[in-house]
C-alpha cells in the first residue's frame, strides 16, 4: 500500500539516537552508525522522531509501505521489557548511550554550598536531578516529566550567574539550549513536551543579549501551541552575573 512513512537521511544523520528514543514504536534502530527505518510495520506515520532529530535528518515520504502493525508494535514492546538489556546506566542497544534518560540522585544536598565562599563549608553538591539536559536531545515523554517543574536555560546563563545550581537548578527538570548557535526552532519540540506531560510550572533564564530572546519567544510559543495555561517566569541575567529582571 501507499503511505505516508519516515525517511532518514544517512548523509545528514549523526547517529546520536535521539530518533530511536522519541520512537515509541521501535522503528529505529542504530546501525553502522546511523539511524535506520528497521521495519515499515512499526512506523506509524505520526512522527514524533521528527521534532527529536537535531540534524533535521527525518522527514515525510508517500511510498509502497507495509501497514503499520499494531499487534506487532506491541508484542516486541513485551518483549523488551522483559529484557535485561535497557537497565538504567548500560549503553542502549538504538543508539549512543550519551542520549540515554536518567534520573540522578545527590548525597548531602541539606549541606551543600550555598554561598560563592565556600572554604569553610562543604563542599558544593550538583543540584541536577536527570540527564540529559540539552532541549534537542531530551526525550519528549521521560517520565522525569511527569509533574515537573521545568528550567529552560539559555546555556550562558549557568555560566554567567554564580549560584545557578542553588537558585534556579534545584527543585526543577533542567533543559538548556542556545537558541543562536544550534540553528533550531525549539517551540516544536518543546510543545511536545508541554503538551505530553503534566507540566505544573516553567522558568525560564536567559541572558540580557537580544539574541537570547529566542529561548524566551521559544517557551512561549510552545505553551501556546500546547493549548495549556502554565505558569512562567523568566529571569534575564546580566553579563557581570546578575537578575535584571524579576
Amino acid at each position: 500500500m501507499i503511505r505516508r512513512i519516515i525517511h532518514i537521511d544517512e548523509d545528514k544523520c549523526n547517529g546520536c539516537g535521539a530518533c530511536a528514543t522519541a520512537c515509541h514504536e521501535g522503528a529505529i534502530g542504530i546501525v553502522e552508525g546511523k539511524a535506520k527505518l528497521l521495519r515499515d510495520d512499526y512506523c506509524d506515520g505520526l512522527g514524533d522522531c521528527l521534532p527529536a532529530c537535531p540534524m533535521d535528518a527525518i522527514h515525510f515520504v508517500e511510498r509502497e509501505a507495509a501497514a503499520y502493525d499494531e499487534a506487532a508494535v506491541l508484542a516486541n514492546k513485551a518483549a523488551s521489557e522483559k529484557s535485561d538489556l535497557n537497565k538504567q546506566g548500560q549503553p542502549l542497544p538504538c543508539g549512543c548511550p550519551g542520549t540515554q534518560s536518567h534520573s540522578l540522585k545527590h548525597d548531602s544536598v541539606e549541606n551543600a554550598c550555598t554561598s560563592t565562599d565556600c572554604h569553610t563549608q562543604a563542599p558544593a553538591v550538583s543540584m541536577l536531578s536527570q540527564w540529559p539536559v540539552q532541549i534537542k536531545l531530551a526525550p519528549v515523554n521521560a517520565p522525569y516529566f511527569d509533574g515537573a517543574k521545568l528550567l529552560i536555560a539559555a546555556d550562558c546563563t549557568a555560566y554567567a550567574y554564580a549560584s545557578f545550581h542553588q537558585d534556579f537548578i534545584k527543585g526543577h527538570i533542567t533543559l538548556v539550549g542556545c537558541p543562536k548557535l544550534d540553528d533550531i526552532d525549539y517551540s516544536e519540540k518543546l510543545a511536545a513536551i508541554i503538551a505530553g506531560n503534566d507540566i505544573k510550572e516553567i522558568l525560564v533564564t536567559r541572558m540580557v543579549v537580544p539574541c537570547c530572546g529566542g529561548i524566551e519567544a521559544a517557551v512561549k510559543n510552545a505553551i501556546a501551541a500546547s493549548g495549556k495555561s502554565i505558569p512562567c517566569q523568566v529571569k534575564v541575567i546580566s553579563l557581570e552575573g546578575k537578575i535584571l529582571l524579576d
